[in-house]
């Protein structure tokens, strides 16, 4: 069978590596002229910065991302352990808390700064291993499906923090790690749950960049004697009878093929896609959906033997309600890129949340072209970021080399993220019909992959490429 995937992020990549290696002819389109979507690192005098993914969780033997990355070689790759006893520090109120590698020792820590919360921190813990437990059984079914997920699916994790938890402080502490998903009131508990409980197994960042996942699964598909063609956005598709039967490129070329898997946003998807295929009704689903906000991100160059290498991540806050997202700079996360070599970083990413609202005023610029306002503009909000974590890393002020920066306009110009959007579409507990995708789409042979459609994040774009192949793989 020949099968097109229309953009080269993980989920594309991870998707044209399981059906190549099954035998079926692949050729992935992708606008960039590298693959691997936010996997992408980049370099800046002489240093490897990335552009999104910095740690991943429960990368153990025997642990859920362990498992599914073993298919691809993933595992292989130079992974390097967080501090078990300190993966994740949080800068709150004026105190300092640290989150710990185990389930037993998360626990134990938790308690020891709110002992009068021992059984609700107990009980939240279960959640957590329950809930892995139930994404552990993604190996015999979809996990969608599972009664495990589906209870936590249609619960709202703030509703579950505010009547879980009597003390505020510890659903914030709680919460304070999360600048690696969108804290609304409608996200799912399903969400939370599975983020949180995977980083809490283990966290492992990647020496060498992201990008070395985008090229084992790249270099794995040509392998199996599939194409990858770089510098090639799909513009439409030809169809007979209601199926597609080939997808055209703004080279003018077309791609004959069986079947196509869109890793791009289903807004963008049905922008390319012919009248009639779908319903009007369908369409305007999909494009009305709302996305989550963007990333500012700071990527500082400093001077060498300076800054000490922390081998974990900081998340500094200024605000007292978390779960209120101000616009205002006020949450940043603080990520080291491993040391080539010695114990001092050369870079880090400082990164905020960011709606497109308020870079949109540039939207219908060029990339290096946007003018000395925006320029400006992303020079206060990095200084901004940069005062807020200064005081919990002391070592910082004066030994900043350079300053390179990102903003939603640039994801979505390098990525191709519909608004710059860091996480997809956003998940709704209280529209879950509407706001989890399926693979599957009206037409038949045209089926979706990537963030939007279960969970974001690598582990919940591995999950829907592992469970589509799955569903397309005859028993």
């Amino acid at each position: 069978m020949k099968i097109v995937i229309i953009g080269a992020g993980l989920g594309g990549l991870e998707c044209g590596f399981l059906l190549s290696k099954q035998g079926h002819e692949i050729c992935v389109l992708e606008k960039n002229p590298m693959v691997g979507g936010c996997l992408q690192s980049f370099r800046r005098h002489g240093q490897l910065f990335d552009t999104g993914v910095h740690y991943v969780g429960g990368l153990g033997e025997g642990e859920i991302l362990h498992r599914l990355f073993e298919p691809f070689g993933l595992n292989r790759l130079p992974w390097q352990p967080l501090d078990r006893d300190n993966f994740d520090e949080i800068f709150y109120q004026g105190e300092t808390f640290s989150f710990v590698n185990g389930y037993d020792e998360f626990t134990e820590k938790m308690i020891s700064y709110f002992p009068h919360q021992k059984e609700e921190i107990t009980h939240y813990v279960q959640l957590l291993r329950k809930s892995q437990a139930g994404l552990q059984g993604l190996f015999s079914k979809n996990p969608m499906e599972s009664s495990e997920s589906s209870a936590l699916l249609g619960q709202s994790a703030y509703h579950y923090l505010q009547t879980a938890f009597t003390d505020e402080k510890l659903r914030n502490v709680l919460s304070g790690t999360s600048l690696k998903m969108e804290l609304s009131r409608q996200l799912p508990l399903y969400i939370f749950a599975q983020t949180n409980g995977t980083f809490i197994q283990s966290a492992w960042r990647l020496k060498g960049g992201g990008q070395q996942i985008a090229e084992v699964l790249a270099d794995g598909i040509r392998s199996h004697g599939g194409e990858i063609r770089t510098s090639s956005p799909a513009t439409g598709f030809t169809a007979n009878e209601g199926r597609i039967t080939g997808v055209t490129t703004a080279n003018g070329d077309t791609v004959t093929c069986d079947m196509v898997i869109s890793d791009i946003h289903p807004a963008l998807l049905m922008e390319i896609l012919p009248e009639g295929l779908v319903r009007r009704a369908y369409r305007a689903r999909l494009c009305s959906l709302p996305n989550s906000a963007g990333m500012f991100t700071a990527h500082l160059l400093l001077k060498p033997g300076k800054v000490a290498y922390r081998n974990r991540n900081m998340f500094v806050h200024d605000r007292a309600d978390l779960w209120e997202g101000d616009g205002s700079c006020r949450s940043v996360g603080v990520h080291f890129a491993v040391p080539e070599e010695g114990g001092f970083a050369r870079n880090i990413d400082l990164f905020t949340p960011m709606a497109w609202a308020d870079v949109a005023q540039w939207a219908e610029s060029r990339c290096g072209r946007r003018g000395d306002d925006y320029e400006a503009f992303k020079l206060r909000t990095a200084e901004k970021l940069i005062q807020l974590v200064e005081p919990y890393l002391t070592d910082l002020k004066g030994n900043i080399e350079n300053i390179f920066t990102s903003t939603p306009l640039t994801y979505r110009d390098y990525t191709g993220t519909h608004e710059g959007s860091a996480y997809g579409i956003i998940k709704d507990c209280e529209h879950v019909m509407t706001t989890f995708l399926p693979p599957r789409t009206p037409v038949p042979n045209l089926y979706l992959t990537g963030q939007n459609v279960n969970f974001h994040g690598i582990l919940g774009v591995t999950v829907t490429a592992r469970q589509l192949v799955g569903q397309l793989t005859p028993q």
